[in-house]
């Protein structure tokens, strides 16, 4: 919540007279103050984005095809305009920087992806930038809906195991064969037809949901009882089994789907949940433990995670430089931030496409050559600020589920953020994720624009709780 507005929410009574007639209570609301604020930023937001298409035609073409410009950059903008328009009337309190960070990642990420069509002279409906604007439209079109129909956030609480048996269904259906499909050494696609989806990216909006109402029935046993050791007081045995079921799951995702990021996601979710709700250091301790024991032990045993560990610990080992599951894709990636250095080359005049999956998994890169360090830092704040506003909707909500809800919902993106670019700049193994509102891929921006409509329903709920000053 701002500071002006707390201080108008706060203020402290100020009382007539002995015996006068204290003033009638007033309820102070300044929903158009935060909507003018976010329109202000929204059209900044816009402007940029197609100020990036522009430059990538300059950069690459040297000319301007105001047809793309408007399909790209008008057509997000748009979108995102009717948005803010639907806010006024159904949710006028909700935090005014959610949308526009979401907006100007989610451009930056449909210039950078058309730069790639460009080199690789993908045209027309042929091309992933114009597939990510349809797919940036269905998503918008998916949050709004997520936003008029939860009223308020407490309602999902009434299902929180309807939750756990759909985020178990949609994790369960790339195995299924039939429908099951193996993309890049990966089994987590789902096909319908000519259609692909990753249900892991909505299943881990179900598993937010479901963690937070179940922590929060159980919050007590798991944070109250236990022997202490080095200082720490660590759960009964019988306390372990909730940990132990989503240790399970992630080595299962591992094992079946050949998927490192999304297990590392799921328990790192959890276990940040847990640590909230229970204000135990322990659990962390666990987590990690367990987590680390489990790569461990994959990583000897499965072909797989070995292979990832190997290129991460030596990718210029010429033993490992090679395409057929080597570090080829790493070192060209970093051989792309590396030609990117301070401010990058442009936008428009890298050549970002020589990394394989550059518009997907490593965009990152592809931004990195073409805006530098600084581009870089720059793409990192944003998602600084839009984790810096997700965390505080959460500790300014007046409900325990609220709180819990807001805390998944934006460590998910910020450990998704993380696994990503420390996968891309060697920090850790890579592991296959796409960057929240950047990456191509359909899935992920549904996912991902989801978690904005909840953070936007979140924040209008705890804003227009009655605050009572005489």
């Amino acid at each position: 919540m701002d500071d002006t507005e707390t201080a108008l929410l706060t203020a402290k009574p100020e009382y007539a007279s002995a015996g006068a007639r204290q003033k009638p209570l007033r309820r102070i609301r300044v929903p158009e103050k935060l909507r003018n604020l976010e329109i202000f930023l929204l059209l900044f937001a816009c402007i940029i984005n197609a100020a990036a298409v522009v430059m990538v035609q300059l950069g690459a073409l040297g000319a301007i095809d105001f047809g793309q410009v408007a399909l790209l950059g008008a057509g997000l903008s748009t979108l995102v305009i009717g948005m803010h328009v639907a806010l006024r009337f159904v949710a006028p309190n909700a935090d005014p920087f959610i949308l526009p960070i979401a907006t100007l990642l989610n451009g930056l990420g449909i210039a950078e992806i058309y730069r790639i069509d460009l080199e690789q002279n993908a045209t027309g409906w042929d091309s992933t930038s114009t597939r990510q604007v349809v797919w940036s439209a269905v998503a918008i079109i998916v949050a709004l809906a997520v936003i008029v129909v939860i009223r308020n956030h407490r309602v999902l609480q009434r299902y929180t195991y309807v939750f756990m048996v759909i985020s178990g269904v949609l994790l369960l259906l790339p195995i299924l064969p039939g429908i099951g499909k193996e993309i890049y050494g990966a089994r987590v696609w789902i096909g319908v037809g000519p259609f692909s989806f990753q249900p892991g990216e909505v299943a881990k909006i179900a598993l937010a949901i479901f963690f937070a109402g179940y922590l929060v029935s159980r919050r007590d046993s798991l944070s109250m009882v236990g022997r202490k050791f080095l200082g720490m007081r660590f759960p009964r045995a019988r306390d372990l089994g909730p940990i132990l079921v989503i240790w399970a799951a992630s080595m299962a995702v591992i094992i079946f789907q050949h998927d490192l990021g999304t297990a590392l996601l799921y328990f790192g979710l959890f276990v940040v949940m847990l640590y909230v709700a229970t204000a135990r250091l322990s659990w962390v301790v666990l987590g990690i433990g367990l987590f680390l024991g489990g790569a461990l032990v994959a990583s000897q045993v499965l072909t797989y995670v070995n292979d990832r560990f190997a290129n991460w610990l030596n990718p210029f080992d010429p033993t490992q430089y090679n395409t057929d599951g080597g570090s080829y894709q790493l070192v060209q990636g970093l051989f792309g931030l590396a030609n990117g250095g301070l401010i990058g080359t442009g936008l428009g005049q890298g050549r970002p496409s020589i990394t394989p999956l550059a518009q997907s998994d490593y965009i990152v890169a592809s931004l990195g050559e073409e805006l530098g360090m600084a581009g870089l830092f720059a793409i990192l704040c944003l998602y600084l600020l839009f984790i810096a506003r997700g965390l505080r909707i959460s500790f300014a909500g007046h409900d325990d589920f609220g709180r819990l809800l807001g805390v998944g919902l934006t460590f998910v993106v910020a450990l998704q953020v993380f696994i990503v670019i420390g996968g891309v700049t060697r920090v850790i193994p890579l592991t296959g994720l796409t960057t929240p509102f950047l990456a191509a891929g359909g899935s992920s921006l549904v996912a991902n624009w989801i978690i904005v409509a909840l953070l936007l329903r979140l924040s209008d709920t705890v804003r227009s709780q009655p605050r009572l000053v005489v």
